[in-house]
């Protein structure tokens, strides 16, 4: 039995033996393929580190029109390199590089693993990539060799050949090549050209405040820019690294103290480099910068076709620019300009300001990308939500003075009509089309705020996202939103509801001719083709507005061309805005001040946009076609409106003389002297089943007696024949 026992374990120590022996083996094995395959790629598989001084140097790529052959602007590769050496390159630049890109630059081989770990642990922390671990050498590595993927393979790699590096060259010659090479916006690669594109001297004369300026733009060159609009981002980031310079003892306490106090800003040359169409040519930099990377946009060699009509941009810039001189004398020193194709969502004009170049209006910002409130332009996306819940262009509604009660302060809201008067009953084409603003407020609240703003969003508002910041008010244009984006919006209407998203890029072809993308928009209907022609008609109507615009205002074209427009004005004239179109083009117009100051009283959008917008139609059309919008079904008014989730609501009127307070008949009062009638408004909830109405009845928008705003709205009697001054 003990031998039976002594055998077993014998078998059982054997077996276990024979198991640890076959895991050595593997992993010899497994240790010794990995070092096979770590040589193979190091020695065979990757190109020799003397590549770096041979390599094809990058290529230009260069920003077109639509054409093809108008050349909007070039991003230069060694055309705009210089290359200088080591003595030529300042200690300044140097240690704000290292600083700014790679602390440990002088202790690691090629690779920082506490780096990678402290990128990965805030990467981590904040669910996606925030931060890099790469080193200078990496940097350089991947410039030279690498496609700017962002993969594993491609990190495998870069660190291959930053180990090659570090072998065959001198830290000082690598850091050299690096600084010959990054790119620092605005077209210049290295820092002799950057010193002479942004400062106007060589590299060698550079000052520590402009080291650590220039440190500041390769991590994003087109955000950083200086002839951008991110100036608080980029003077932020300048301070960082001249403090971080400090933090490291790269330099004294005194020269840190003084760079921090320098305002490198007013050092800067203006940008004269050509380029056309500028406020365009960043926003498409921004994006494609975003979508591939910043070195490979900027020395790619590729060819970027744009959706930019250059003969529209030309003609929208002295149109805009002619425009903000005149309205100098409301009080206006700026204006904005974009245009859309509703077809393709193509923008074939983008003005974003009067002179790109001129810092007394801030020039640079582009208005166009900018949150402006819109003022009363945002009515009809009110108007086309409650069309969409049942309401229609003939369902009549009451403009009387009405207290919706307490706001988001706790004030009671009552708002004003914009002539000071109110008009009594209308239709909702009526009250639209004149802009009338307590009908609109009842239109937003009877539509509801989420689903107005929703199909906002729909239709291309990428703004007004905290909705608990919005109340009644947003539908006079309480909320911030984009020109661009209002455009687009506007050329959902012009297209029968099918939206193209903006697009300003069509193809990109890189240096081998290869095709990288080629935009296909596929437009999707997002509102319904019924909707869509009722507000193509009330914002087409002339006849409708008169009252309020007068029969010759500019938003009406002086060859009888149909088209349909929208104006706009904030509170105390910060804003004024004109936005139409026909089925072939939209266009957006802001006119106001940069700095948000206000006007002088009366520059009404339709005094300061519409010129600008009028002029520029009638000279983008005046060859084209005319074109008419398609008429709407027409609505039945003899059947109550059918609102989904709400009470049909219908309303009695009731005619007395005022003299005798006698009740007479509607045909009665339709003859008599309308200053001798009084009239009464009932409502009465139309239900199914019920005894026919009046004659004198008909549907209005109104909310449900079950509704708290029912009392508020139902108190209101109104002489429709008195528009007394308020």
């Amino acid at each position: 039995m003990k031998n039976t026992i002594a055998s077993k374990k014998r078998s059982r120590g054997h077996y276990s033996k024979q198991v640890i022996l076959g895991i050595f083996d593997a992993s010899l094995m497994l240790i010794i393929a990995g070092a096979g395959f770590m040589a193979w790629i190091y020695y065979s598989a990757t190109p020799a580190a003397s590549q770096l001084v041979t390599r094809k140097i990058a290529q230009t790529s260069t920003i077109y029109d639509r054409s093809g052959e108008n050349i909007l602007y070039e991003l230069h590769g060694e055309e705009n390199r210089k290359i200088i050496k080591h003595n030529e390159i300042p200690d300044f630049i140097r240690i704000a590089t290292i600083a700014t890109e790679d602390a440990n630059f002088y202790r690691h081989i090629g690779i920082d693993p506490f780096a990678i770990m402290r990128a990965l642990k805030v990467n981590l922390q904040n669910n996606g990539v925030r931060q890099g671990g790469s080193t200078i050498t990496q940097q350089l590595a991947r410039g030279a060799f690498l496609t700017p993927e962002r993969t594993m393979k491609r990190k495998f790699l870069e660190a291959i050949f930053a180990f090659k590096i570090e072998r065959h060259y001198s830290k000082a010659e690598i850091l050299d090549q690096y600084l010959n090479q990054v790119p620092y916006g605005a077209n210049s690669y290295g820092v002799q050209a950057a010193s002479e594109t942004y400062f106007g001297k060589n590299a060698k004369d550079l000052t520590l405040d402009e080291a650590a300026f220039l440190a500041a733009l390769p991590k994003a060159p087109s955000y950083y820019s200086p002839y951008n609009v991110h100036h608080s981002e980029l003077r932020d980031r300048q301070k960082n690294i001249l403090e971080r310079i400090g933090d490291l003892k790269l330099a004294s306490i005194d020269e840190v103290e003084n760079a921090l106090v320098v305002d490198t800003f007013k050092k800067v040359k203006d940008h004269r480099q050509p380029i056309k169409a500028p406020h365009f040519v960043f926003f498409v930099l921004e994006q494609l910068e975003k979508k591939y990377g910043k070195e490979f946009i900027e020395t790619g060699g590729l060819r970027i076709e744009t959706s930019l009509n250059y003969e529209m941009q030309t003609l929208g810039e002295e149109i805009v620019s002619r425009g903000a001189e005149r309205n100098i004398a409301r009080g206006a020193t700026n204006a904005a300009l974009v245009a859309i194709d509703p077809k393709n969502g193509d923008i074939l004009t983008m003005v974003g300001s009067k002179d790109y170049f001129d810092s007394t209006i801030d020039g640079q910002v582009n208005i166009a990308t900018s949150q402006r409130q819109p003022g009363s332009s945002f009515k009809p996306f009110a108007y086309a939500h409650a069309f969409e819940l049942g309401y229609q262009p003939e369902t009549k509604i009451l403009d009387a003075q009405t207290n919706f009660g307490p706001d988001g302060g706790g004030r009671n809201y009552i708002p004003r009509n914009y002539d000071g008067k109110f008009h009594g009953l209308l239709t909702m084409r009526e009250t639209l089309s004149q802009s009338l603003n307590v009908p609109a407020v009842k239109t937003l609240y009877l539509a509801s705020i989420d689903g107005t703003i929703e199909l906002a969003h729909r239709m291309g508002i990428t703004t007004l996202n905290d909705r608990k910041r919005y109340g009644l008010s947003l539908v006079l244009g309480g909320g911030e939103v984009k020109l661009l984006d209002m455009t687009s919006a506007f050329s959902v209407f012009a297209a029968e509801g099918m939206r193209s998203p903006a697009r300003s890029v069509i193809k990109i072809v890189d240096r081998s001719g290869k095709i990288l993308e080629e935009s296909k928009n596929e437009p999707q209907q997002v509102l319904d083709v019924q909707v869509a022609r009722k507000i193509n008609s009330i914002l087409s109507d002339n006849v409708a507005r008169t009252p309020i615009f007068g029969p010759r205002s500019s938003l009406i074209l002086d060859d009888g061309r149909i088209v349909a427009a929208k104006t706009g004005t904030t509170q105390e004239f910060r804003d004024a805005w004109t936005v139409g179109y026909t089925p072939s083009v939209a266009v957006g117009v802001w006119a106001g001040n940069n700095n948000n100051r206000p006007m002088k009283a009366g520059a009404d959008g339709v005094f300061v946009a519409a010129p600008i917008w009028k002029e520029y139609m009638q000279k983008i059309l005046i060859n084209q076609p005319k074109e008419t919008f398609i008429a709407y079904d027409t609505f039945k008014q003899d059947k109550p409106v059918q609102i989904a989730g709400q009470a049909n609501m219908q309303a009695v009127v009731t005619y007395y003389r005022k003299s005798s307070g006698k009740k007479i008949s509607a045909e009665r009062a339709a003859k008599a002297d309308p200053a001798r009638i009084k009239q009464e408004i009932s409502y009465v909830p139309v239900v199914d089943g019920q005894p026919s109405l009046p004659r004198n009845s008909f549907s209005i928008a109104m909310p449900s007696p079950a509704d708290p705003m029912y009392q508020r709205w139902a108190g209101q009697i109104q002489d429709t024949n008195k528009t007394e001054k308020k």
